[in-house]
């Protein structure tokens, strides 16, 4: 779980998985709230790791200990069936990873707009983002090259190294903060991160994409 002053969510993070976890990693990029301490008193170890979202969840995979792996955002909670949804995709083997289903904890209409896009984009694209958890074998994310340390995109990099084939949607919400688009606005955010995504197929360094994302 990579995290950077997220002391107002990461508690929702880690309760939602903490009774089936064998353990939550929290890579914190240097924060500068009460993050890594309350991560630390809900039984998370604490790594300090480089900042930027690639290189955190990085040196959270080297240091968890499990052949198993949920990636996940500190400001995304698991909805209720996650659980059996995860244990039956263990179950079926290491060939696929899983990710859960986009949601805003907003009651905004546009909220709902913007659900539809991304289920739209993860069911013709075959791109779902970090924002819906990504969980994974170890054996699965090596074949791929592993997980590269980007200051951004990390998620659509690992994803198109996956491709459609060894992706699957697993019936079970993640639960997204709604902070950004309600702090840029719903269109002016939609459209970064739009536009992100095509600088980043376009060939832009990563360096630069964060840069125009934060």
């Amino acid at each position: 779980m990579p995290a950077l002053n997220a002391a107002a969510t990461v508690p929702g993070a880690i309760a939602a998985v903490a009774a089936e976890a064998g353990e939550i990693v929290v890579a914190d990029g240097g924060s500068t709230d009460a993050t890594a301490a309350t991560a630390e008193a809900l039984g998370a170890r604490v790594l300090r790791a480089p900042r930027g979202r690639g290189p955190q969840l990085a040196a959270g995979i080297a240091a968890a200990r499990f052949p198993w792996l949920l990636l996940l955002h500190a400001d995304t909670r698991l909805g209720p069936g996650w659980a059996a949804c995860a244990r039956a995709h263990i179950a079926a083997g290491p060939e696929r990873a899983g990710y859960f289903r986009f949601a805003l904890d907003s009651a905004d209409p546009r909220a709902r707009r913007l659900e539809r896009a991304v289920a739209w984009r993860c069911r013709v694209l075959a791109l779902p983002y970090g924002d819906q958890g990504l969980l994974i074998h170890r054996d699965l994310l090596a074949a791929v090259g592993g997980l590269r340390p980007l200051p951004l995109m990390e998620d659509v990099d690992l994803v198109r190294r996956l491709g459609r084939a060894r992706l699957v949607a697993l019936d079970a919400v993640a639960l997204t903060s709604a902070a950004r688009w309600e702090r840029d606005g719903w269109r002016r955010r939609s459209l970064r991160n739009l536009g992100c995504l095509a600088a980043w197929f376009a060939g832009v360094p990563p360096g630069r994409i964060a840069r125009f994302y934060r």
